[in-house]
C-alpha cells in the first residue's frame, strides 16, 4: 500500500502549487499557505489522500515510482482492507467530506505516470549529488604530497 497526495482541476495550476506547502502524515494529505487568496483560489475538495493497494507486483513498482508534481491516471476500484487482527479501512465514496475517514481507498487495476514532473531543483539536486560524488572520487584518488615547510 502507498498513500498518495493527489491534487486534479484549477488545484493542479502551476502557479497557485507553488505557493502552497504540502505534506503527507499517517493517512493523511495537508496543506498551508500564508496568503490568503492563494487559499480561497484552492479548493479544497479537489485535493485527496488516496491509499493505494494492489495485488500485482509490476503496478506495485510503478507506483513507487511517484514523485512530487508527477501527473499520474489511476483505474481501479474503491475498497475496503483489513488485517488478520480485524482492523478494517474503508474508503470515502464522496468528495464533499474531510477530515478523518475522507481518503479514497483504491483498489489499483491499471498505473500509469502520465508525466513525470521535472523541476530545475530537481534537477540541480541530482547535478550537485553527481559533483559532490565526483569530487570525492577525485580527492580520494590524489596522492597525498606533504608540502615541504619553508626553513
Amino acid at each position: 500500500m502507498l498513500d498518495v497526495c493527489v491534487v486534479w482541476g484549477d488545484n493542479a495550476d502551476p502557479a497557485l502549487l507553488q505557493q502552497l506547502d504540502f505534506w503527507n502524515g499517517i493517512f493523511s494529505c495537508n496543506v498551508k499557505t500564508r496568503d490568503w487568496d492563494v487559499w480561497y483560489a484552492f479548493d479544497i475538495y479537489s485535493l485527496s489522500n488516496n491509499h493505494l493497494l494492489s495485488d500485482d507486483a509490476s503496478i506495485r513498482d510503478q507506483v513507487r515510482k511517484i514523485r512530487i508534481g508527477d501527473q499520474i491516471r489511476v483505474e481501479g476500484w474503491l475498497a475496503s482492507y483489513g488485517t488478520n487482527t480485524g482492523d478494517e479501512r474503508g474508503t470515502s465514496v464522496t468528495r464533499d467530506d474531510t477530515g478523518d475517514g475522507a481518503c479514497e481507498t483504491i483498489f489499483v487495476d491499471r498505473f500509469r505516470i502520465e508525466r513525470a514532473a521535472t523541476s530545475w531543483w530537481r534537477l540541480g539536486m541530482w547535478t550537485s549529488l553527481v559533483v559532490l560524488l565526483a569530487s570525492l572520487v577525485v580527492h580520494f584518488r590524489t596522492p597525498y604530497k606533504p608540502h615541504a615547510r619553508p626553513q
